[in-house]
């Protein structure tokens, strides 16, 4: 029988190097794609929205003679909310107030206090003044990563949000556009690839320059971002989706096929793992991949994400699944285990975590209302999901009084002096009182 999906097993001697191998993934662009958005970011940046307006008829075989005709207003946004059907309108909408209720609990306050000489010290928070918004619009429409990535700048803040997407042979979706109105978004133009990029980091005569880019894109947009980093913020070069499942025997077996296939589907570099030590359980997995991929209409996308990065993987238990869970530091973990708060303690590097049998990750996606914006490749290592505070900035405020300038002179004169920074040490050394 023709296997779908990989099987290891932690007692193979050949299993770690199995495991690395499936786990790496080089996203670097190679020097072709870096030498291409070199040449768009350099042209958007010298000649503005002549150039957009000529790579977006290039790229996305549109037709248009000026930037006014890639500009879509607050009027259009509001009209295509409320044209919604009335199950997509709702649903949207539910969806929106959810993100945004979560992210609410996460807004950061600034504080102070006074030390023992009565001097301030403390941090002021600050909101962006603009952040532009990247939303694919390529091979799908995704409404749900408008709202993820512009409701925590919207609590946040942010004085402008600014939306650009790609809109192929001129096809715009309604959706996406409502889901813009809900969150809040000012301003959206139809362009995408490396050149939206690099007009929200140095700005056109139309565009205007932005403090941070969010969202995800294909590798020219991911190649662009980093090239752009330090001209702007980003948020973080993401990889393709990836979901860990650890089950203990006790969920459906067809329940788990199908979470396995909800990142499978994203596409071919794609990553679907689950763990289990029910060698029962793992076998009836399998036999629920190999029954239910027949009825999928990603089927193909599905089959070649999980032979050439899935896995079913067999541990001798608990204590080795979450061993590896760290190690693999997922992006979307679920822990389909009967008491999955007793695991949540030790885990220590993943994205998001789905807590329970009923708690599919697809819910997370959409509409549970924590941030679907999350680290991937083994980022969730040193990395966090979007939320509020990545469209907020922190000041450290300072303010000595007379007395805590002069004890804190004689302090800073001695460590400047050994540092040979002499202009350090007077500069301490006039606010000492005798």
């Amino acid at each position: 029988m023709d296997t779908l999906i990989n099987r290891l097993d932690s007692r193979d001697t050949d299993f770690t190097s199995r495991l690395d191998n499936l786990l790496s993934w080089e996203g670097v662009s190679d020097a072709e794609v870096q030498h291409r958005v070199a040449d768009i970011l350099t042209r958007v940046k010298a000649e503005g929205d002549s150039a957009l307006v000529e790579f977006s008829n290039r790229f996305d075989r549109l037709n248009v003679s000026s930037m006014a005709e890639l500009v879509i207003g607050a009027e259009r946004l509001a009209k295509a909310y409320v044209e919604l059907p009335e199950a997509q309108r709702e649903a949207l909408s539910i969806a929106a107030e959810r993100v945004r209720v979560y992210h609410e609990h996460q807004k950061p306050e600034s504080w102070s206090f006074r030390d023992e000489y009565g001097s301030l010290l403390g941090q002021k928070v600050t909101p962006l003044d603009r952040a532009g918004i990247y939303v694919p619009g390529g091979k799908a429409a995704y409404p749900s990563s408008v709202l993820m990535n512009a409701i925590p700048a919207h609590v946040a803040g942010v004085r402008e949000i600014i939306m650009v997407v790609p809109t192929p042979d001129g096809v715009v979706n309604d959706l996406v556009l409502a889901a813009a109105h809900l969150a809040g978004i000012d301003r959206v133009f139809t362009i995408g690839g490396a050149q939206a990029v690099a007009a929200l980091a140095y700005g056109t005569e139309t565009v205007p320059r932005v403090d941070k880019i969010v969202g995800p894109g294909n590798i020219y947009v991911a190649t662009a971002k980093r090239a752009v980093f330090g001209q702007v913020g980003i948020d973080m070069i993401a990889g393709p989706s990836e979901i860990l499942v650890v089950s203990d025997g006790v969920t459906d077996p067809d329940w788990l096929a199908m979470d396995l296939f909800s990142q499978a589907e994203h596409d071919e570099d794609a990553q679907a793992i689950l763990i289990g030590w029910d060698d029962e359980h793992l076998a009836a997995v399998e036999e629920a991949i190999t029954r239910l991929v027949p009825t999928m209409e990603r089927a193909e996308i599905i089959l070649a994400s999980l032979r050439a990065r899935g896995a079913l993987i067999r541990v001798s238990g608990p204590e080795e699944a979450l061993t590896l869970i760290n190690r693999i530091a997922p992006e979307h973990l679920e822990l389909s285990v009967t008491k999955p708060e007793e695991w949540v303690e030790g885990v220590r590097h993943a994205g998001a975590i789905f807590m329970g049998s009923y708690t599919s990750e697809a819910l997370g996606d959409y509409c549970a209302g924590p941030n679907h914006v999350l680290p991937t490749s083994g980022t969730a290592r040193f990395s966090s999901p979007l939320g509020v505070y990545d469209f907020q900035k922190r000041s450290s405020l300072i303010q000595c009084s007379p007395e805590g300038a002069s004890t804190l002179g004689r302090t800073a004169s001695v460590l400047a002096r050994g540092e040979s920074l002499t202009a350090h040490a007077r500069s301490a050394e006039n606010r000492i009182i005798d």
